[in-house]
């Protein structure tokens, strides 16, 4: 199949869903860089991606995929995708959970290596959870990397997802970096369960050269939101002059050592509590980064 033929039928559907390519690369749980690339014919669609985006787009994949129903072998596309129908004929299939399928095998992913950790799960505990089949599981992520993948990509989109919208509007720079502090305080069991499954991507990330890799492109997007955010506060006169870097990169230090010492203590442990933990970022953030009060 030509690529750019699938490429201007992928933008068909995005355009079709009325959604940002951003926004689509995030419910088919992909990079959005490799949409754009193969959107733009530098990079080939795997199989698994093209079964994604059907799913989402609500088209069935051969639409996508030519009359052939056939994948290239050098894109690293499987050619085991049933023959296509007309691309006028409904497509015959129950209503796909919120969010479309691959959604909900990345979130209960999520859910189940916060409950167990991620080596404990197996694709079988996946697939019971979405009351589905394995087979089912293996048509939209083939390998287990590759589901770790999205289940980390998920997490990462969730969390700056979350960051922004808490602090949409916000323009004093100590308000927002209190309401960044409030966001990574594990209170509920969101943000717990959230804390439990980046411990066991740390440990994975120490393995894994793919989630080593997102690692440290999450946390340079994080200490990048921290470090402006500082710098921002230093330019209103909120926060004294600093290394922005580097108070950026003790905040965060902090608040990971923090959380893991919360999320391992027994609770009502005294001192490791959630309370305990937000009560010392902000002592931190007043002690080294507060300007002092001109009027006092």
């Amino acid at each position: 199949m030509q690529q750019d033929e699938v490429a201007a039928r992928v933008r068909q559907v995005i355009d079709a869903a009325g959604v940002s390519a951003r926004e689509f690369a995030r419910r088919i749980v992909i990079d959005p860089s490799k949409l754009s690339r193969s959107l733009n014919g530098t990079r080939r669609f795997t199989a698994a991606e093209l079964a994604r985006i059907a799913d989402i787009g609500g088209v069935d994949i051969g639409l996508l995929i030519g009359a052939a129903g056939t994948a290239d072998p050098a894109g690293g596309a499987a050619s085991a995708v049933s023959p296509a129908r007309s691309p006028s004929a409904p497509r015959p299939a129950p209503p796909s959970p919120e969010g479309g399928r691959p959604l909900q095998i990345v979130r209960e992913t999520v859910r189940l290596i916060a409950e167990r950790g991620f080596h404990a799960v197996r694709v079988a505990d996946i697939a019971a959870a979405c009351h589905t089949s394995t087979a089912a599981i293996h048509y939209h992520f083939p390998g287990r990397d590759e589901l770790l993948e999205a289940a980390v990509r998920w997490c990462m989109d969730e969390d700056t997802r979350r960051r922004a919208d808490a602090t949409a509007g916000t323009r004093h720079a100590g308000d927002e970096l209190r309401l960044l502090i409030e966001l990574q305080t594990p209170r509920t069991e969101q943000q717990r369960r959230q804390w439990c499954v980046w411990l066991d991507l740390w440990a994975e990330a120490a393995r894994s050269t793919t989630v080593g890799r997102l690692h440290v492109e999450y946390y340079r997007q994080w200490r990048g939101t921290v470090a402006e955010v500082i710098r921002r506060g230093v330019e209103q006169g909120v926060f004294r002059p600093v290394d922005v870097d580097g108070a950026a990169l003790a905040l965060t230090a902090l608040i990971d050592g923090l959380a893991s010492q919360v999320l391992a203590a027994e609770p009502g442990s005294p001192g490791t509590g959630a309370q305990s933990m937000h009560d010392a970022l902000i002592a931190h953030v007043d002690a080294c980064l507060t300007a002092p009060d001109p009027s006092r």
